[in-house]
């Protein structure tokens, strides 16, 4: 065990999770959005807590809260922590805020301990993860690495207020958002802690594990026009139905997503025009979301499903239009972190148990300037993006602990 570690405090990782938890535009529940005031007040108490820490901490140019605790001397490259702190609507209170608290509460430790590092160390709180307000992911952690695209300034949220305009008004610059990239060698590895978002370790039993890999998804958005008619005056062989060739459509991604291992399809969103009883649907919306932790898997998979989609209404005599949203390749943790993580784990005395990741992380970003790798965390019954979502005081202890010992035995690459 590291000496400092004795000092981290699983009670204060918990209670600055609840703290913020309270900064939400959504009465009795959590909701934090990119650029909104909930997220100002939640900037302003992240960025307190890095400067208790021993950090100095500031917004950089999109927005991020960044804290940084020089090494052992100043200038040197760093190892990146954190994780996001927006959340997607009616939220849990761990998913993202969790990896920043947790990072803090090591830098808070090592700098009671007076330990300084032979690297620097930050600490950065995402500022748009979930992509909620402006449907546009990872635009912290891509200014960050470089790959912020700058037609995304032009995205608008639901009021039609771009996102150009609600960075101004948010007291920054636009036009300044490549200040905040990084460059390759400035940056050792990129190390998140996160719950699972998953029932695997509390299956297995075990409080920590590590990622191999965050999985590459695809996302689609599809409309189907059929002709709207009266439901009482249409025959059905004469019918043109948008929903009726909609429902054959979802079921040919549902076993679509059943015919692949670690292979998951998903139709989230479905919308009926015109909505009413007694007309026969004649325009239909829907999402894709499918996910594989192989590249190769994934692109076979949705080039399937979507001829299929097309070979459906075609049959149905429905027009189909099918718009590509989202397209992340799969991105691997990188093995010499897996180990570092692992051995971080059976230092406490915990099997060290492997496992993908389903859902999203800013590391898919982050991989563009250095190594990632991710420390999952057991959540309950697996439930995430939604109030329910819960950890133990005792595994947020443990995780912390986790996290500070593969801090203190980090090195870097091109030193071991």
């Amino acid at each position: 065990m590291n000496e400092f570690t004795r000092t981290i405090d699983a009670g204060r990782v918990m209670a600055r999770c609840d703290a913020l938890a309270t900064l939400s535009e959504l009465s009795g529940g959590l909701t934090r959005v990119y650029l909104s005031e909930e997220q100002r007040k939640a900037n302003e108490l992240v960025l307190g807590w890095m400067r208790e820490a021993g950090m100095q901490a500031g917004l950089d140019a999109i927005g991020n809260c960044a804290g940084r605790y020089e090494g052992d001397r100043p200038g040197l490259p760093c190892l990146m922590l954190g994780s996001h702190l927006d959340t997607v609507r009616d939220a849990g209170r761990y998913d993202g805020m969790l990896g920043v608290i947790t990072a803090i509460e090591c830098v808070h430790a090592l700098d009671k301990a007076g330990r300084r590092l032979p690297f620097a160390l930050e600490v950065i709180g995402f500022a748009d993860e979930e992509g909620v307000r402006f449907g546009t992911t990872f635009l912290g952690s891509r200014a960050i690495a470089g790959t912020f695209k700058p037609e995304a300034l032009d995205a608008t949220d639901k009021a039609g207020t771009r996102l150009s305009d609600a960075m101004r008004g948010f007291g920054l610059d636009p036009a300044r958002v490549g200040d905040a990239a990084r460059r390759r060698g400035a940056v050792h590895a990129y190390a998140e802690l996160h719950i699972e978002q998953g029932p695997v370790l509390e299956a297995a039993g075990l409080p920590v594990g590590v990622v191999t890999a965050i999985n590459g998804a695809t996302r689609y958005n599809f409309t189907i026009e059929g002709m709207a008619g009266h439901a009482g005056t249409v025959p059905m062989a004469l019918r043109r139905d948008a929903l009726a060739a909609a429902a054959e459509c979802v079921l040919a991604i549902e076993a679509c997503g059943k015919g692949g291992a670690d292979l998951v399809a998903t139709v989230g969103k479905l919308e009926v025009m015109p909505g009413a009883t007694n007309v026969i649907p004649g325009r239909v919306t829907f999402t894709l979301d499918l996910r594989s932790p192989r590249d190769a898997d994934r692109e076979k998979a949705v080039a399937a499903v979507v001829a299929e989609i097309k070979q459906v209404c075609e049959r149905r005599r429905v027009k189909v239009e099918a718009h590509k949203l989202h397209d992340e390749p799969v991105a691997v943790c990188a093995p010499w972190m897996q180990e570092a993580i692992g051995a971080a784990i059976a230092s406490e005395g915990v099997e060290v148990r492997r496992l993908p990741s389903g859902a999203g992380h800013d590391g898919m970003a982050m991989q563009a300037i250095a190594d990632i790798g991710m420390l999952f965390v057991r959540c309950k019954s697996g439930i995430s993006h939604n109030p329910a979502e819960a950890i133990s005081e005792a595994d947020a202890g443990l995780a912390t602990r986790v996290l500070a010992g593969f801090i203190g035995n980090f090195a870097p690459r091109a030193a071991r």
